[in-house]
């Protein structure tokens, strides 16, 4: 499955010791360049995590001021390459790419498919690391992915 990143799911899941669930679940994960110097302080390379440039100029659609240049280029690749997935946190992001036809997942749905094809044993536990190093999240949200993996 070829799925592209934006950098807060790459960032959130290596806090938390996560990332590795991503070669998991994923074949290939494609980056494109904004979202390569976004993560480098903070990702650790890893050979299935592929940047790739552009080679379109980016669609009229991403030029929002709601959008990071991580998350335009993000949307354009996944858009370029046909992926079949896209990982996004942001909720306008998230809007734009659903608008654009693109399945997105986000890092609570990473965890919600680890737990799915038994790769984690918990989603509780990822949730509140998460949260610890302030990661945005709802309380609701957090109440209604609980219930759904059978933790509330």
């Amino acid at each position: 499955m070829r799925v592209v990143s934006n950098s807060s799911p790459l960032i959130a899941l290596e806090q938390i010791q996560q990332l590795d669930l991503l070669q998991s679940l994923f074949t290939e994960i494609l980056i494109p360049d904004q979202v390569a110097a976004e993560t480098v302080a903070s990702v650790q390379p890893r050979s299935w995590i592929r940047q790739q440039s552009l080679s379109l100029p980016l669609l009229p659609a991403t030029q929002r001021p709601t959008l990071g240049p991580g998350e335009r280029e993000a949307i354009c690749l996944a858009v370029e390459v046909q992926a079949e997935a896209i990982l996004l946190d942001d909720d306008p992001a998230r809007k734009l790419a659903i608008q654009l036809g693109l399945p997105v997942i986000g890092t609570a749905g990473v965890l919600i498919l680890a737990k799915e094809r038994e790769l984690i044993v918990a989603v509780r536990p990822c949730l509140d690391a998460l949260i610890e190093n302030r990661f945005f999240l709802a309380r609701t949200v957090y109440e209604l992915i609980l219930k759904r993996v059978g933790e509330m």
